[in-house]
This record gives C-alpha cells, structure tokens and sequence, in this order.
C-alpha cells in the first residue's frame, strides 16, 4: 500500500483507491485502541471499549487485528478482547500509562510486534475530576494535560508518519461535549480537550494529502455504567437531551467505526457531537 498516486491518470488514481476501499472493508488492516482509563473515569474502560467493539462488529469480523490498552484493570480488557474474538477478530490486552511517554511507546512498539502496524487509532482518555477552579493546584494541571492532551499527541506523533507511507490512516479522538458546552466545576477537562481539539485543527490539515483523516468524537449523555451508576442525578441529566434518553453504547461504535472506514475519507478536522441534539446551536 505504498501511496504513488502522483502523476496517474484519474481513471489510475481512481483504481488505486478502489482497491484500498476493498481492501479496508475485507479487514486487511490493523487496530489499536489507545486508551488511557482511570478505574474511576467517565467513561469506564468496560463501556470506552464495549462500546466501540459492538458498533464495530462488521468491521471486526474476518481478521481485523486490535490492540485494547488498559492501566490498571486487566480484567475488563481481556473481557473486551474475548468480545472481539467472538466476533470473529483478533485482539490483545497492552497494559501502559499513555500519560507517560515511555508507556506509549511501549504500546506502539508491542502493536506493531504483534501485528505489524497501526493503521487506525481511537484513543480514548479518562476524564479528569472535577472541583473549584481556585482550589486546582499545578500538579493537577500537569496530569490532566498529561492524560488529556500530550497522550494523544504522542499516540499520534508515533503513528501519523507510518499512516502517511502507506498512503492510509484513520485517527479518532473520544473527546466531550464539553469542548462544545464547559460544564462548571470540569475545568481541568474543559480546557486541555480544548488543547486536544485545537491541535487536531492544525495537525489534521497537514496531514492530509497524504490520505490520513483525524476527527474527534465528542458524546453526551451515554449509557456508561458510571451513568447508571448515578441513580437520580442521571435522570436529571437524561431529561435534559430532546431525545429523552441516553445514547446507546452502540450508536456510538457505529458513529466511531465509520469515522475510521475508508468510506469516511472525506471528513478530517471535524469535532462531531454524539449528544441526542443537547447542543443548542445550528453549526
């Protein structure tokens, strides 16, 4: 898949990218998930997976290979990775703190040692707590902007320039809607997503003539176990989406794993709400 489309005919050009849709849709290409989850995160490592792997289950089947990142709990990675294989894809658990650098090296590294390269990346970062903004220290800034900003861009970093050479890549970012609506008391999480998706804005346009795509993804109110978990407090939060529900795990894998086939290879840049319509504006 070297990319040589310089100097061909359309009709040429046209057929190279033809075979690259075929060859993405038979699954030829491989999967990681970098995800850096906090046991007590928003969006749980159980629910940041699951809900991906489910809403991707065509694209798993027939050989997609993928690497599920976890911190510290194991055991919900490997269940995710026994979900995959049900499906009929190939997985394996790659425990690493991508909010050290070290660490995600190490997730690429053991990546491409498994399975060759990395062809698709969706991270998925826990959010940081909440709290007055007058009470967070520098330590708390420094670890926020670790695991919500610098960790993507050192996922990306190791991975855009092998995407480039081969002339196809997919990047997903699972932001919030947060960097749509800042929620009072979610500093820490309203301003280094905000670093995150302004860096995208730059790094994305760069990147693609080149035939790599990065999008973030910014959910709502989804029926994560942390949600359900909330008893009242969540219905409060589900009365407010027009839809008068929460987003379903698999609505969400389904908007992300488009966003990753090549027949999204026309929309890069973009901050896409999966909110049920709970934000106000027309753009």
């Amino acid at each position: 898949m070297q990319r040589s489309d310089a100097g061909r005919t359309s009709g040429e050009a046209g057929t190279i990218a033809d075979q690259r849709c075929r060859l993405f849709e038979q699954l030829q290409v491989k999967l990681v998930h970098a995800l850096r989850v906090a046991d007590a995160s928003g969006i749980d490592l159980v629910d940041g997976h699951r809900r991906q792997a489910r809403g991707r289950r065509a694209h798993l089947r027939d050989g997609a290979k993928v690497a599920v990142n976890c911190v510290a709990t194991v055991d919900k990675a490997k269940a995710v990775v026994e979900e995959i294989r049900r499906d009929g894809g190939e997985a394996v658990v790659v425990q690493a703190d991508v909010s050290k650098k070290a660490d995600a090296e190490r997730l690429i590294a053991d990546t491409v040692k498994a399975f060759g390269r990395v062809d698709i990346l969706v991270s998925n970062a826990g959010g940081p707590p909440g709290g007055d903004f007058r009470d967070l220290t520098l330590d708390q800034w420094s670890s926020a902007l670790d695991a919500n900003f610098l960790s993507a861009v050192e996922l990306i970093r190791a991975t855009v320039d092998g995407m480039a050479k081969r002339g196809f890549g997919r990047i997903v970012n699972v932001t919030s809607l947060t960097v749509r609506m800042p929620v009072p008391q979610l500093d820490l999480s309203n301003a280094t997503r905000l670093a995150l998706t302004g860096y995208v804005a730059g790094v994305a346009r760069q990147i693609a003539p080149q035939g790599v795509t990065i999008n973030n993804l910014l959910p709502g109110t989804m029926a994560t176990e942390r949600i359900q978990a909330l008893g009242e407090t969540a219905q409060k939060l589900i009365a407010k989406v027009p839809m008068g529900r929460a987003g379903r795990p698999e609505e969400f894998g389904a908007a992300c794993a488009f966003l990753c086939s090549a027949q999204a290879g026309y929309i890069t840049g973009q901050n896409i709400l999966i909110d049920g319509g709970t934000f106000p504006g027309a753009f």
